[in-house]
């Protein structure tokens, strides 16, 4: 049974569920405001309309920082008011022993799903939450610049490198001296670690802890990853670069002066925007793969899924209502009003979804290219484990120590660290 069976039937008669078990109150928590709280409150609409249950949205902050801390302390104390859970892609993991296992609810269309999503969302053979939409970054491009030095996209680091270098020194003697070759994230958050896992990644280094919970990122491929990484600070990528979060490297990159960046995809509407210097002078490509054995393009996965909290008093509508916001239409239609990317595959190919928006088509490739952070085998201890590996990356990009030595000791922390837990 497919996703579109599942919602056709689940719209089909309000008797349908209310008929086996009853009409649910049920609630759910959001931190969308604006359009994303409309959109969501139309679609419960829609499912208590034709359920027979109601479902009421218990506002969160918008930090989501404040989120997780909130779930966290709902969570400890098996709190029966929250049903569904939004969580972000690293969040139902680190809460899993806290969330029903919605593996056999979803048989019938887990498959229809990216699986590294579903990977991601995996923990110990439970699949504890359900992917509503998804993220992930790509290699933004000038497309005016390639073509005016006779350059095609990269898909290679060291073709990136040589490419940014050559297009930089070319434009800032034509004028530009404010040209960079690249920017990314660089500074000691959240966010480097998605980055250094795809530079780590794409050259066949691993995934920092694998899926079994094996700590494999002391290993040369990963060293030499996050060198070449280094190499960019000061050549193609501004000193500054050591700062920059998401904001910093699209404020750069909208103003027009670098060739390159890592992104993910909010940055594509707003480049085109009509305050942007770069508007219809860009696009997008999977990242770069590294050299040698095991290189590939890699995307580190972002997006929110929904999840059932064990101590719902309505368990089997939460499930129902889990299983309605991760479906194929109510999917479609947050691409078509929200702009956020499907995790089903075969919206990627939907006229529809191409016509209103066209940016989403683009990131079909990358998301084949997906890869999960490390949360599912580190459990509770993803936060320490990440902070461990954007403090080892930063210190390298700062020129403090040698990658090899820096993952070195981050292998001794994290032993260390699993030794109290995973």
């Amino acid at each position: 049974m497919k996703a579109t069976t599942i919602l056709a039937g689940l719209l089909s008669s309000v008797t349908l569920f209310a008929g086996v078990a009853g009409a649910a109150d049920l609630s759910i928590v959001s931190g969308d405001t604006g359009n994303g709280l409309e959109f969501l409150r139309g679609q419960l609409n829609r499912f208590e309309e034709h359920t027979g249950h109601t479902v009421t949205i218990v506002p969160m902050p918008s930090s989501t920082t404040d989120q997780f801390g909130q779930y966290r302390l709902w969570l400890a104390a098996g709190n029966t008011d929250i049903d569904v859970y939004q969580t972000d892609v690293i969040w139902a993991p680190q809460l899993a022993d806290q969330f029903l296992d919605l593996t056999e609810a979803a048989a019938d269309v887990v498959d229809e799903h990216f699986p590294a999503i579903i990977e991601s969302q995996t923990v110990d053979g439970r699949l504890v939450a359900l992917p509503a939409f998804t993220d992930a970054p790509a290699l933004y491009y000038r497309t005016d610049l390639l073509e005016k030095y006779g350059k095609d996209v990269p898909t290679t680091w060291a073709e990136l490198e040589a490419t940014a270098a050559e297009v930089m020194e070319a434009e800032r003697a034509a004028g530009n001296a404010d040209m960079w070759g690249f920017v990314f994230q660089g500074n000691a958050y959240e966010g480097l670690t998605c980055d250094a896992l795809e530079w780590v990644m794409s050259n066949g280094g691993g995934q920092i802890v694998e899926p079994d919970g094996t700590i494999s990122i002391n290993n040369p491929r990963a060293a030499a990853a996050i060198e070449r990484a280094a190499g960019w600070v000061g050549t193609i990528a501004p000193e500054g670069v050591l700062a920059y979060m998401e904001e910093e490297s699209r404020g750069v990159w909208q103003l027009g002066n670098a060739v390159f960046m890592r992104n993910w995809p909010y940055a594509y509407s707003l480049g085109n925007g009509a305050d942007s210097a770069i508007a219809g002078n860009f696009d997008v490509a999977p990242l770069p793969m590294g050299d040698g054995e095991g290189a590939r393009s890699a995307a580190t996965l972002g997006g929110w899924n929904v999840a059932v909290s064990k101590y719902s008093q309505n368990p089997d509508a939460a499930i129902e209502l889990a299983l309605f916001l991760s479906s194929a239409e109510v999917q479609k239609e947050r691409a078509i009003s929200q702009s956020n990317l499907p995790t089903i595959q075969a919206l990627y190919d939907d006229a529809d979804i191409a016509e209103a928006q066209p940016i989403i088509p683009r990131w079909k490739e990358v998301f084949e290219n997906s890869v999960p952070r490390p949360s599912a085998p580190t459990k509770t201890d993803y936060n320490e484990v990440s902070s461990l590996f954007w403090g080892a990356v930063h210190e390298t990009l700062s020129g403090n120590g040698s990658a090899a030595e820096n993952l070195e000791i981050l292998e001794i922390d994290l032993e260390d660290l699993r030794g109290n837990g995973w």
